[in-house]
């Protein structure tokens, strides 16, 4: 896969630290909610996960990207199967934990402080931070996310 491509695809990257697990309780049965501070950009993450799929105890680290499509060579328009598009050898072979949702909602704190809202069919994320850091996140548009850890 050619490192251009895989650049393009991908519009935010970083590694987080879990600094809490279901914080205000858990609830529901195999949902966890993740609440993480990223080591490279300052970010804070909250995020809804499928527990039988990926578990990220507290302290833990994990690496998450969020990316625009799963084609190799970043050709949005060739992946018109959404979700369900077959791409061998795509993104996704690199990574533990994959959803796919839409960018809802951009809200502007203090200063240069954003927080994207992502809804992956009801598990939710909220990633605030420095607004260039997130400047390729567009409301509106579907996106990948990525974890492993």
């Amino acid at each position: 896969m050619a490192a251009a491509a895989v650049s393009d695809a991908i519009v935010f990257t970083d590694v987080f630290t879990v600094s809490a697990v279901d914080k205000d309780g858990k609830k529901f049965d195999r949902v966890s909610r993740v609440a993480g501070k990223s080591s490279n950009h300052d970010m804070r993450l909250t995020l809804d996960i499928n527990t039988d799929l990926i578990q990220l105890p507290e302290s833990s680290t994990f690496s998450l990207a969020l990316a625009t499509t799963l084609n190799p060579d970043a050709d949005k328009s060739a992946q018109s199967g959404g979700w369900r598009a077959d791409i061998e050898g795509g993104l996704a072979d690199d990574w533990e934990y994959v959803m796919y949702g839409k960018v809802y909602k951009f809200d502007d704190g203090t200063g240069e402080e954003v927080t994207a809202y992502i809804s992956f069919g009801g598990l939710l994320m909220a990633l605030t931070g420095d607004y260039r850091h997130i400047s390729k996140v567009t409301v509106g548009e579907y996106i990948y996310l990525l974890v492993r850890r």
